[in-house]
């Protein structure tokens, strides 16, 4: 018999617990467009992607995989997952060892599934047979007996055996939904990473991204907070869960608090397996940057999306219209339904500007700064009237450098200042512009 790790694309976490949602075989969703690989199947027919034949049972996906298990091949054929590839590579833990999968078959017989590891460990496959013919089924895998096994760790292969016997004729089994979720059965988990977003970096004050810098935080869950909180990775991705969420706030006080002026949206990813209302509140401090000291405002959106998929939130600043101002930005605060038994997974928290090219381009066209980034001084212009003050601002608010040329051009230092971004007023006659420059 031949070792296979089985690879089911599937709603896995990519080293813990996390999943992009099941593998439907969708044409937006997951399956569809991996590469699959045929092993032991006489002359090895390739997997199939085929509308399905009853969508008005449990399973409602508009495609299905289809396997013609041959009968010149191995009890053992199968399809697998390229290394690395679909899945990404992920830890079996208590949180993701139990596997569904949706089987519709002409026969009785054993559905296996396995994983393996780039070094060929594998966790073994186990066996569940189908128990209805000719309609959909789910059925269940139970991997916690591996959990802690060398081969449960840098998994990036599923392998699955849609008839695991010996046959007398050619069978087509279909198979769909493949999903991870806990020892429970409940909350299934991403099989990957949050989408990446591609604003330039110089149109963005990220929080939480790994594309970008971040700017300071204070906490990613305030002690008010009703919620917890785990750190993990997806496909090597910081990602944020929160669990038995009602409501949690991040907050950015004193020096770390935002300045968001220059920006037009607000943007999010989130994924959660079970709620089906998110909501997201920012608040403003005002100018004594002190909670309730008056000159607070704040405002929140409320949606309603499907659950086990990535959804990127765009949302224009100008939505949150009951915020006074966003130059004073402490709180950032997510909840949901339902209240206190939410889970929701937390990606590319961040404020951009939606311009098109850079906003030094596109907002400041009576500055010039050249070259932006660079690596020491930056050349600052102004086309039509003098530069009457020259302030540079880390994206704290904290001011960094301040000049008074009454000329230009005026070169800043920034030899001396770590890699990142600022933020540079400059007075005008008759306008203040503020732009972003980046030391590399």
């Amino acid at each position: 018999m031949r070792v296979h790790v089985l690879v089911l694309t599937f709603c896995i976490c990519q080293l813990c617990s996390a999943q992009l949602g099941p593998i439907d075989y969708e044409p937006a969703g997951y399956g569809a467009s991996w590469q699959w690989t045929t092993f032991e199947n006489d002359f090895n027919p390739p997997l199939e992607i085929i509308a399905n034949p009853d969508p008005s049972g449990i399973n409602t996906s508009t495609t299905v995989a289809r396997f013609t298990a041959n009968v010149a091949g191995a009890p053992w054929a199968g399809v697998e997952t390229v290394h690395g590839q679909g899945i990404g590579t992920f830890n079996l833990t208590a949180a993701n060892c139990v596997v569904k999968i949706m089987v519709y078959k002409p026969v009785i017989s054993p559905v296996g599934i396995k994983f393996a590891t780039p070094a060929g460990a594998s966790t073994g496959e186990i066996l569940v047979s189908n128990t209805l013919i000719n309609q959909w089924e789910e059925l269940t895998f139970d991997f916690s007996n591996v959990v802690n096994a060398p081969s449960s760790n840098g998994i990036d292969q599923i392998i699955i055996f849609p008839d695991f016997t010996q046959r007398s004729d050619n069978r087509i089994c279909l198979f769909d939904h493949v999903i991870l979720s806990n020892q429970n059965g409940v909350n299934p988990i991403p099989m990957g990473p949050a989408p990446t977003p591609t604003y330039p970096e110089a149109n963005v004050i990220s929080l939480f991204s790994n594309p970008y810098q971040n700017v300071a935080i204070d906490t990613w869950m305030a002690p008010w907070s009703v919620a917890q909180l785990t750190n993990l990775q997806l496909s090597g991705n910081d990602t944020k869960r929160y669990d038995a969420l009602n409501f949690v706030g991040i907050e950015m006080l004193g020096n770390n608090v935002l300045d968001v002026t220059s920006m037009t949206h607000f943007r999010v990813d989130f994924w959660t397996p079970n709620m089906t209302e998110f909501k997201v509140k920012l608040v403003d401090f005002g100018g004594d940057g002190q909670y309730a000291g008056g000159d607070d405002s704040e405002s929140e959106l409320s949606y309603s999306l499907s659950t086990e998929a990535w959804h990127t939130l765009e949302i224009p600043l100008s939505s949150f219209s009951g915020l006074a101002g966003m130059n004073h930005l402490s709180q950032l605060i997510f909840s949901g339904t339902p209240s206190g038994s939410g889970t929701v997974y937390i990606d590319n928290v961040l404020f951009f500007n939606n311009e098109g090219a850079s906003i030094l381009e596109e907002q400041t066209k009576s500055i010039k700064a050249f070259p932006n980034p660079s690596t020491d001084n930056i050349l600052l212009s102004a086309e039509d009237s003098p530069m009457n003050t020259i302030q540079v601002f880390g994206l704290d608010g904290t001011v960094l450098m301040e000049d008074y040329p009454h000329s230009t051009p005026r070169t800043i230092d920034l030899s001396k200042m770590p890699a990142g971004l600022y933020l540079v007023r400059v007075s005008l006659t008759n306008s203040t512009v503020t732009l972003r420059i980046i030391k590399e």
